[in-house]
């Protein structure tokens, strides 16, 4: 499997699953454009994919800092990677946060902002894209959603509903685009190891690896491993799909 000669466009990517998707990308040949708000933390990223390329080979890797909730960056960030790189082959919209609450206490700005930058940016960032794909007659996006999108989460109203709308949104862009032999899928992680998770309780972690039928938690690079293989040729029979990497958490 190789993404060799393709540019891919990571947003989200300075820690967790956007990093390990990058990383991947990258091992498999790809040019990654790594984007998030923690610049610092992106530069560190584009200096090991530049080492992994220097000592194995693979794509190289270039920062754009950016915000998911400013259409205006969003816009300003397509641009630019576009005019470096001639071209966006591969989308993977990765960028999310958590705002939980009880729905009876959650607050409308919590609301707003995990739907804006869960969903609302990942719409944005297919748009800044979808030209150039379609001209090209190819494409990859792959959205990642959520094992709580598929099954809920009580007090994560937002979220949930956030990554149940990625959801709607990649069976509906595949609908679109699929005459062009563009793909659309959605990646839905279960319980995975990231900053995002860690703040969770012990407790809660705990009880989670029971209902887990591998008797473990998952590691970025097994969801990042699911995106790799949507995003290449070997997946060019398969949109509209939504890959579970959860363990067993979830079946059916």
């Amino acid at each position: 499997m190789t993404l060799s000669g393709r540019v891919a466009l990571v947003t989200g990517a300075s820690q967790g699953i956007g990093r390990a998707c990058a990383v991947k990308l990258a091992q498999l040949g790809a040019t990654v454009a790594v984007a998030a708000r923690n610049q610092e933390k992106l530069i560190d990223l584009v200096q090991q994919i530049d080492a992994q390329h220097v000592a194995v080979g693979g794509g190289k890797a270039s920062a754009f800092p950016l915000d998911v909730c400013d259409e205006g960056q969003i816009k300003a960030v397509f641009k630019d990677a576009i005019a470096q790189f001639g071209k966006i082959d591969i989308l993977i919209n990765n960028a999310g946060i958590t705002r939980d609450q009880l729905v009876m206490r959650m607050k409308r700005a919590d609301w707003d902002s995990v739907l804006n930058t869960n969903l609302t940016s990942a719409y944005l960032c297919i748009q800044q894209v979808i030209g150039s794909m379609l001209k090209q007659r190819w494409g990859r996006i792959v959205n990642i959603t959520s094992i709580f999108g598929q099954m809920g989460q009580a007090g994560q109203a937002n979220y949930a509903s956030s990554k149940a709308g990625l959801i709607g949104l990649t069976m509906a862009i595949a609908r679109e685009v699929g005459s062009r032999n563009i793909t659309c899928n959605a990646v839905a992680p279960g319980f995975i190891e990231t900053a995002m998770t860690s703040a969770l309780s012990d407790e809660f972690k705990q009880n989670a690896v029971q209902n887990i039928p591998l008797g473990r938690v998952g590691a970025p690079e097994d969801v990042a491993n699911a995106v790799a293989f949507l995003a290449s040729d070997e997946a060019s029979y398969i949109t509209g799909h939504v890959l579970n990497v959860n363990g067993g958490m979830l079946m059916g």
